[in-house]
């Protein structure tokens, strides 16, 4: 069975280099423009089972993708990013480059966010519910961060040796029927040419 995780479409705050976490921004002409994109690899991967993020821009991205109507589900937003939330990216490498760094790697924590260890089972729960819940493979429309964490939750990658998720783009894990514990690794950051190494988040 396959798991193949989408990121939304780039948003308005994507585009300025600013943390979301779970506040939300609309998606920008380029990231309607990603979405519409990815629907040619879509009618490829021919998903059986769809389910988003109840964020605003994976339901955006969902509609625009021809799933609008798929469950939503608050175990598959992005990391709670505390007092960052709204700076940009440029703001914490020059005032805290070190914890910048950390935080990307899983080992920093702003104040009042979510740890990546909360983070990491909060999403892999939220996953394995789905991967068992039906037969065939699952698309989930989801963020940046969560697409990170299913790596290191269910492939053993932690976040300090994955390069940012690009928006509009496709992660697949394959896992043996009903063993949800472990997946392999089959393809990263599909339908971008060259990775988007800039985004914030």
């Amino acid at each position: 069975m396959r798991l193949i995780l989408m990121r939304h479409g780039e948003t308005l705050w994507n585009a300025e280099m600013r943390l979301q976490g779970q506040d939300n921004s609309r998606l920008s002409e380029r990231g309607i423009e990603q979405a519409r994109r990815f629907e040619a690899y879509l009618r490829v991967l021919q998903p059986f089972r769809v389910v988003s993020s109840d964020l605003g821009r994976t339901r955006q991205t969902a509609e625009i993708v021809g799933f609008g109507d798929c469950p939503a589900d608050p175990l598959l937003r992005e990391l709670h990013m505390g007092a960052w939330t709204g700076l940009t990216k440029t703001e914490l490498i020059a005032s805290q480059p070190e914890n910048y760094h950390a935080w990307r790697a899983g080992a920093f924590t702003p104040e009042g966010g979510e740890t990546w260890v909360e983070f990491r089972t909060r999403v892999s729960d939220g996953l394995r519910y789905w991967l068992g819940a039906g037969k065939g493979d699952l698309l989930a429309i989801v963020h940046g961060g969560v697409i990170r964490a299913a790596l290191d939750a269910f492939v053993g990658l932690p976040p300090a040796r994955v390069i940012p998720v690009t928006p509009g783009t496709a992660t697949i894990l394959n896992f043996a029927e009903n063993d949800y514990r472990q997946g392999l690794l089959e393809g990263y950051n599909i339908g971008a040419v060259v990775p988007d190494m800039a985004v914030a988040d």
